[in-house]
């Protein structure tokens, strides 16, 4: 893409908005080091909203965002250094135990949810006051699902494509209050073997901390959290692949379990030629 940082060329931003959307509906993987490998921030975050414009053309609905990197374990795993964020869309919710069909290349990672109370706009949020502002906190799953080829991307291509988010298997209400919602203990696991632990502190310190800078990175967009919508304030582990014939759990806390399976049949996506 030929442009400068502040002023993006608007074909090419359509351009690969319209070829990150055709690759994911054709099952195709896209080569990294052929494809987008010019983006700015900026420019990422541009082409993630024409390829939201896109799906939300196909009549589906905005619920809320999903945050990505938020803790340095996620970081670690994809070389990334900060955090990022994507839109959630209505048909991305899926059902506690649901069975995760026509995904690319799909991993799941354990995640605290918030549904907001309000609206929340602005900068310079403290936490009192942002948990004032979630109505619930849940347990889930997030499944994402990279269109870009063995999850090899920058931290701007990965963007682009809406943070990988693809699904989420939001579970429960918690019973732990939204300031509190840091000291939650989580186990993931895959065909009932533990595969890791983490607390949910492991999100930017406290999951609220990840919400503020949802919203200061919103803000300056322009853009504002709705009351109502759906935040997944990122990964506490690593991201575990989802295989064919696998089920995924998380426990959060003692008594709150949240899975998802893949069929036995699924097959991932075609890689890109050569």
């Amino acid at each position: 893409m030929r442009h400068s940082k502040h002023n993006p060329d608007e074909d090419a931003a359509d351009q690969l908005a319209d070829e990150l959307h055709r690759a994911r509906g054709e099952r195709r993987l896209l080569d990294a080091d052929r494809t987008g490998t010019t983006l700015s921030v900026e420019d990422a975050y541009t082409v993630q909203e024409r390829l939201t414009k896109l799906r939300l053309a196909e009549e589906r609905c905005h619920v809320g965002y999903k945050l990505g990197y938020t803790s340095a374990v996620m970081r670690q795993q994809m070389g990334v250094r900060s955090p990022n964020y994507g839109p959630l869309l209505d048909d991305m919710v899926l059902r506690d135990g649901a069975l995760a069909e026509n995904f690319l290349q799909p991993r799941v990672e354990p995640e605290i949810g918030v549904v907001l109370a309000h609206d929340v706009t602005g900068t310079g949020w403290l936490l009192p006051e942002l948990a004032d502002a979630v109505e619930t906190v849940h347990a889930s799953l997030e499944v994402v699902d990279s269109v870009w080829h063995g999850y090899r991307f920058t931290a701007e291509q990965n963007t682009a494509d809406g943070s990988s988010a693809a699904g989420v298997v939001l579970g429960p209400p918690l019973d732990v209050s939204p300031l509190d919602c840091h000291r939650v203990t989580v186990e993931l696991s895959v065909n009932d073997t533990t595969l890791a632990t983490a607390t949910s502190a492991a999100a930017g310190g406290h999951p609220l901390n990840s919400l503020a800078w949802l919203v200061g990175a919103l803000a300056a967009r322009g853009q504002f959290l709705r009351k109502g919508e759906l935040v997944i304030t990122g990964g506490l582990t690593a991201a575990t692949p989802l295989r064919p014939g696998a089920t995924i759990s998380a426990r959060f806390g003692r008594d709150v379990t949240v899975s998802v399976r893949r069929p036995a049949h699924a097959t991932d996506a075609s890689a890109p030629a050569a």
